[in-house]
């Protein structure tokens, strides 16, 4: 951090000062000998300021300024990490203005001065971080809402027709002898199940599926899913968050241990009640950072770049940007078999499929698995034979079918895909 001195030195009765870092919120200025100052603590970084003089909003021709895409004029100031935190007075990118008051803002400069995107970054960085470590989780969790948890005696078939049901792709799981919740039934287990009964290798039976519960499932999978060497899977302790757990820490809990999501446990349970308070997401908790930015959108002038400008995301090789990982895209004619390897392999949510001139079509998800559990639809298929734009197909024939629409002999080619997800997500 570092100590950050602002002044206005053109006079006045009274003066505010306001910037990128404060939110755009004013603060007061005390009055040093015949000027008015103010100092904050900054991280490094590139920031934006104005000054409130007598009502009228002025900035200092003596300093950097720049415009934003209003016009409106601000000076800029890049605070680094040295000996002499001051304002630096360096040549203005505004001309011709009066000087004796300061400028008052109502002219532009000719060109927008740039600012370094690594520096841009940064202040992101830290604006997000101040967020995420200054709320808990318990922000984040809505006041009312409804939330689904199966018993843990409860048939594999069942619990898998209630999630489809009630469009879930994760449900916690809770055990009736320890009196709490102790794992998560997600769509992930479903593709295992399927897997299994595919393949031919003994797990859980069609039969099977309707009388064993889940917690027999999860014996068994701690047994067929074991490490390169064969060994069983190890079977290890709920993981969960208490409601008093800031959202950085959620966050690093939830990527660390490469879940979807995560219960949320009272960070004082109560002995004759259920502990858990809600399910904590990535997306939960983005939603939630959006609302914030929201409040304060000139803060962060990163949010005003095109995506192209930012090294975010996956990108695929075409586009001649350098990624970690190359973009993995899938053809309609690809099996459904092959597409959940991919989820599962890569350890993705979803792929996105393209045609054949490599325009997007869909995006296939983890969690659209958990269609194929509605009229038992999976036990009347093979994920070997079955294409993805079959499944699409698939999804729409038992949609139509279930609300009474007519079924063509042959579909049209213009019925978009994701009208099944409408009906069956």
């Amino acid at each position: 951090m570092v100590l950050q001195r602002f002044s206005w030195p053109y006079g006045g009765r009274r003066a505010s000062f306001c910037g990128s870092f404060t939110g755009w919120t004013e603060c007061p200025m005390g009055l040093v000998g015949a000027e008015f100052q103010v100092v904050f603590d900054l991280p490094p970084g590139v920031y934006q300021y104005r000054f409130l003089v007598d009502g009228i909003w002025r900035c200092d021709e003596t300093k950097p300024c720049v415009r934003d895409e209003y016009g409106v004029i601000s000076n800029e100031v890049l605070v680094e990490n040295n000996a002499h935190p001051v304002v630096q007075p360096e040549p203005s990118s505004v001309r011709g203005i009066n000087m004796d008051e300061g400028t008052i803002l109502t002219t532009m400069p000719p060109e927008p001065s740039s600012q370094n995107s690594g520096v841009q970054i940064a202040v992101f960085r830290h604006g997000i971080s101040g967020i995420l470590l200054h709320n808990t989780i318990y922000d984040v969790v809505p006041v009312s809402s409804k939330l689904a948890v199966l018993d843990t005696q409860l048939p594999v078939k069942q619990a898998f027709k209630i999630m489809h049901d009630e469009g879930l792709s994760m449900v916690p799981l809770w055990d009736d002898h320890q009196g709490t919740i102790t794992g998560m039934l997600t769509a992930l287990d479903f593709v295992l199940i399927l897997r299994k009964l595919q393949r031919n290798i003994r797990a859980l039976g069609h039969k099977e599926l309707e009388m064993h519960p889940i917690s027999a499932w999860k014996e068994a999978k701690l047994q067929f899913y074991g490490g390169p060497d064969g060994a069983a899977m190890q079977k290890r302790p709920l993981i969960h968050v208490k409601d008093s757990d800031n959202l950085v820490d959620v966050a690093l809990t939830i990527i660390r241990n490469e879940i979807s999501s995560v219960p949320i446990f009272k960070s004082l349970p109560d002995s004759s009640g259920m502990p858990l308070l809600n399910l904590a997401t990535l997306s939960g908790i983005l939603k939630f950072l959006c609302s914030k930015l929201q409040e304060q959108p000139e803060g962060y002038s990163l949010l005003q770049n095109q995506l192209v400008s930012i090294p975010i995301g996956t990108w695929s090789l075409h586009t001649g940007r350098e990624s970690i990982r190359q973009l993995r895209t899938l053809r309609l004619s690809t099996p459904l078999n092959s597409c959940l390897d991919f989820l599962l392999q890569d350890r993705i949510s979803s792929i996105p499929i393209v045609d054949d001139n490599g325009s997007l079509h869909d995006v296939y998800s983890l969690s659209d698995i958990m269609a194929l559990a509605k009229n038992d639809v999976y036990a009347r298929i093979e994920l070997e034979q079955v294409t993805v734009q079959n499944v699409t197909h698939c999804l729409l024939l038992l949609s139509c079918t279930s609300f009474g629409c007519a079924i063509p002999g042959e579909w049209p080619k213009t019925v978009p895909y994701l009208f099944a997800d409408e009906y069956l997500a």
